[in-house]
C-alpha cells in the first residue's frame, strides 16, 4: 500500500520543498520524510496538491500520457456568459496550439471558499464570475491562459480534484493522508525466443 497527502496548497506557496530565494514552500507544512509531489501547483495558485511516498503511484498521477481530469474553480473578472464557456467546452487557441475540449460551467462562489491571503483585488465597478473548468491537458498556466482567450481574466484560481481526488473539506494549508493500493506492474508475456546456434567460445 502507498500513502498519499492531499494538501491544500495556499496562494504563495511553492509546489517543492527548497527555495533559494526564502519563499514559503512545501517544507513549511509537510512534515512527513519520504513524500514527494506527484505534479505541481503555480504559486499563484490554490488547491489541490497530492504527494506521495510512492514513485510508480507518482508517475501516474503527474506523467502527461496518464490525462487524469484537473477541475479548477476559476474566479474571473466580468460576468461570465455562455458563449464565452461554450468556446472554453470546444477548445480555444493558445500560442501553444487549441485546447482539447473542456467541462466548462458557470457555479455560485464555493460554499466551502475560504478567504485568500493577501485578497483578491476587485474593482467595484466590474462585476466577477465563477467557473468550474475541468481539462486533462497539463500546459503551461492553461486555465489561466484560456479564460484570457475568451476574454475573462482570471483574478482567483483554485484546484478542486485531481481524478478521484477531492478537496473535500480541507481548509487552506491543511492536508489528509490516505492509503492507495498500487498494482504491481505487468509482466512481461511470452517465452523467450531460443538462441539461434552458434559456436561456443
Amino acid at each position: 500500500m502507498a500513502k498519499i497527502i492531499l494538501f491544500n496548497k495556499p496562494y504563495g506557496v511553492l509546489s517543492q520543498f527548497t527555495d533559494t530565494e526564502g519563499r514559503p514552500t512545501l517544507a513549511d507544512y509537510i512534515h512527513r520524510k519520504g513524500f514527494y509531489a506527484a505534479g505541481r501547483l503555480d504559486f499563484d495558485s490554490e488547491g489541490l496538491l497530492l504527494l506521495t511516498d510512492d514513485g510508480s503511484l507518482q508517475h501516474q498521477i503527474s506523467h502527461p500520457k496518464q490525462k487524469l481530469p484537473k477541475t479548477y474553480w476559476v474566479q474571473v473578472e466580468g460576468e461570465l456568459d455562455e458563449e464565452a464557456t461554450g468556446r472554453l467546452r470546444r477548445g480555444v487557441d493558445l500560442k501553444d496550439g487549441r485546447t482539447a475540449p473542456a467541462r466548462a460551467r458557470l457555479i455560485a462562489p464555493p460554499a466551502t471558499l475560504w478567504p485568500r491571503v493577501p485578497p483578491v483585488r476587485e474593482r467595484k465597478t466590474v462585476p466577477t464570475s465563477w467557473l468550474e473548468l475541468t481539462i486533462r491537458e497539463g500546459r503551461n498556466r492553461q486555465v489561466r491562459r484560456m479564460t484570457a482567450a475568451v476574454g475573462f481574466p482570471t483574478l482567483r484560481l483554485i484546484r478542486a480534484s485531481i481524478g478521484n481526488w477531492a478537496l473535500g473539506e480541507l481548509g487552506s494549508g491543511e492536508q489528509r493522508i490516505e492509503q492507495v493500493f498500487v498494482a504491481p506492474a505487468p509482466r512481461p508475456t511470452g517465452r523467450r525466443q531460443p538462441r539461434a546456434p552458434g559456436r561456443r567460445r
